[in-house]
C-alpha cells in the first residue's frame, strides 16, 4: 500500500475538524504519542488523531476515510509491544479512550457488554459489588478493545483462558462503514462461521470494535498463594509441568528467573530471595484451596523447591502480583538508561523446561541483560532484553538473539508469539510459522473484509 495523497489526507483532516472540533488534532506531539509503544522500533505517526464518543461517529470516520482511501489505525491505550499502533502509511488514528462506558451487566448470565475504551481495572472495580470479575489480566491496564485485538492473555490464563475464550460477541464497524454483530449472548452456537474469533486477534486489520460482550466469573470464595523458590529454572519448569499434568486447577503459576527477581526487588521494593521462583495462586472453596496448595507443595519438594511461603493477607498478595505485572519496568531498573525490548514465545508445556534452559544459555553466551518471566502454566514466557540504543553492535546482537529465540520456539512446535501479537515486528516469523499458503488464505480474508486495505495496513502480513 502507498501512503494516501496529501490532498486526500487534507480533505479528510478538514472534514474531521469540522465535525469533531477539539476532538480532532494534527498536533505533532499528540500524533507521535499515538504511534509510540513501550518497546523499540521507529515511531511512525498518523496524519490526524480523532477521539470519537459514539458508534455513529466511528461509522462517519470510516466512511470518510474509505471514500478517500485514507488508512485508519485504531488506538486503545498504546501499551502494545510489536508496533501495532504505528501508522507506516499515515492516515487517521482513531483513539477509543472516550468510548469507555459499561453498557450492561447481566449477573444471572455471567456476562457484560462494554465499550472498547473500558480498561480491565476499571471494569473489575465496577463489577466488584456484583460478586463477579473479569479474569484476563495482561501486565498493563489495557483497554478491552485492545485486549480483544491482540488476543491478550495474562497470569490467570492457565485457569480462565485467554481473550478468545472469554469474548462472546462483538459489534464491529467494517471497512465500508457497515455495523455488524458477530454473535448473540448465548454461551454457545452452531450458527455459521465464528466471526467473533476471527476478529479476536485481528489487530484492527478487519474493522473497528465498538462494543464487546465478555464472559464473567464469580469471585472465588477463597484465594491463597505465595512464592516458592527453586534451585534452578529447570526445576521450576519441571514442577510447573507436573502440576499441570496432575490436573491441579491452579489459577496462576508464574516463573521469575533470578535476574527478574532482582529487578522486582529493586523496582517494587521487595525483599525476595534472588533465586528462580514460582508465584502461585489458588482459587476455590477454603477446603479445595488448601488441598491444591498441599499437592503443589509436595510436587515442588520433589523438584528441590521450597519452602513455600504463604502471602496470607490480601494486600501481601496484591503487592506480589503487582510486582509481577510490573516485570517490564523492573527489567528496566536492572540497566538504567537502556531500552527494554520485550518478546514472547509459547511452546507445548512438555518442551517448556528445554526451551527456557536453552534460552538462558543463549543469554549467558551473548552477555545480554535479559531477565525471563513467564505464564509457564500454558508454556508461554517472556524475555526483556536491555539494549544500549547508541551501540549498533549491541543492537545487532539483540536482533540475532530474538531471531534465535523465535526459531527455537518454532522448532519445538511452538508459536512466535503467545500473547504480544504480530504487529510489524514479527511479520517475518508468521510466514515461517504458517507457510505461504496459510498467509495467502489470510490475505483473501483481509481482502474480503477490507478490499482497499485501509484498516491498520502494514500489520500482521504484507498484502
Amino acid at each position: 500500500m502507498k501512503a494516501a495523497s496529501k490532498a486526500a489526507v487534507g480533505d479528510v483532516a478538514q472534514a474531521l475538524a469540522a465535525q469533531f472540533g477539539e476532538r480532532c488534532t494534527t498536533n505533532e506531539t499528540v500524533r507521535r504519542q499515538h504511534a509510540h509503544s513501550v518497546t523499540w522500533g521507529d515511531v511512525q505517526p498518523p496524519d490526524v488523531v480523532v477521539f470519537p464518543q459514539t458508534q455513529a461517529e466511528i461509522v462517519a470516520i470510516v466512511r470518510l476515510c474509505a471514500a478517500h482511501h485514507v488508512p485508519i489505525v485504531p488506538f486503545g491505550t498504546g501499551t502494545s509491544l510489536e508496533g501495532h499502533v504505528n501508522a507506516p502509511f499515515g492516515g487517521v488514528s482513531v483513539d477509543m479512550s472516550a468510548m469507555n462506558r459499561i453498557i450492561a451487566v447481566h449477573p444471572q448470565d455471567l456476562d457484560c457488554v462494554v465499550e472498547p475504551g473500558v480498561t480491565r481495572k476499571f471494569l473489575n472495580e465496577n463489577l466488584r459489588d456484583t460478586g463477579l470479575f473479569f479474569p484476563i489480566d495482561p501486565g498493563a491496564d489495557a483497554s478491552i478493545g485492545g485486549m480483544v485485538s491482540t488476543r491478550a492473555s495474562g497470569t490467570n490464563a492457565v485457569r480462565y483462558g485467554t481473550m478468545k475464550d472469554n469474548v462472546l460477541s462483538l459489534t464491529v464497524v467494517t471497512a465500508k462503514g457497515d455495523v455488524i454483530r458477530t454473535a448473540s449472548r448465548a454461551k454457545k452456537s452452531s450458527a455459521g462461521y465464528d466471526l467473533t474469533r476471527l476478529f479476536v486477534g485481528a489487530e484492527g486489520t478487519l474493522g473497528i470494535i465498538t462494543d464487546v460482550t465478555l464472559r464473567l466469573f464469580g469471585i472465588p470464595e477463597a484465594v491463597s498463594g505465595g512464592i516458592c523458590p527453586f534451585p534452578s529454572v529447570q526445576a521450576a519448569c519441571e514442577a510447573t509441568i507436573q502440576t499441570i499434568q496432575s490436573g491441579i486447577p491452579i489459577a496462576r503459576i508464574e516463573l521469575l528467573d533470578a535476574l527478574q527477581v532482582k529487578g522486582a526487588n529493586l523496582y517494587s521494593k521487595l525483599a525476595l530471595p534472588e533465586v528462580p521462583m514460582l508465584l502461585v495462586e489458588f482459587h476455590g472453596s477454603a477446603q479445595s484451596v488448601q488441598e491444591q496448595a498441599t499437592l503443589f507443595g509436595e510436587i515442588a519438594a520433589e523438584h528441590g523447591g521450597g519452602p513455600f511461603q504463604w502471602a496470607t493477607k490480601p494486600e501481601e498478595r496484591s503487592k506480589l502480583w503487582q510486582a509481577r505485572h510490573d516485570a517490564y519496568w523492573a527489567a528496566c531498573a536492572l540497566r538504567p538508561g537502556a531500552k527494554a525490548v520485550a518478546s514472547d514465545i509459547c511452546v507445548p508445556i512438555s518442551r517448556l523446561a528445554d526451551c527456557v534452559v536453552e534460552t538462558q544459555a543463549d543469554i549467558a553466551k551473548t552477555g545480554l541483560v535479559a531477565p525471563i518471566v513467564g505464564h509457564v502454566g500454558d508454556g508461554n514466557f517472556h524475555v526483556s532484553i536491555m539494549v544500549d540504543m547508541d551501540n549498533p553492535k549491541e543492537i545487532k546482537t539483540v536482533k540475532d538473539f530474538l531471531e534465535r529465540l523465535v526459531r527455537r520456539g518454532l522448532a519445538m512446535d511452538g508459536t512466535c508469539t503467545g500473547e504480544h501479537g504480530i504487529g510489524q515486528h514479527k511479520m517475518p516469523y508468521l510466514l515461517e510459522e504458517h507457510g505461504p499458503h496459510v498467509i495467502d488464505l489470510m490475505r483473501q480474508i483481509k481482502r474480503g473484509f477490507d478490499p482497499d486495505n485501509i484498516m491498520n495496513p502494514g500489520k500482521i502480513f504484507e498484502m
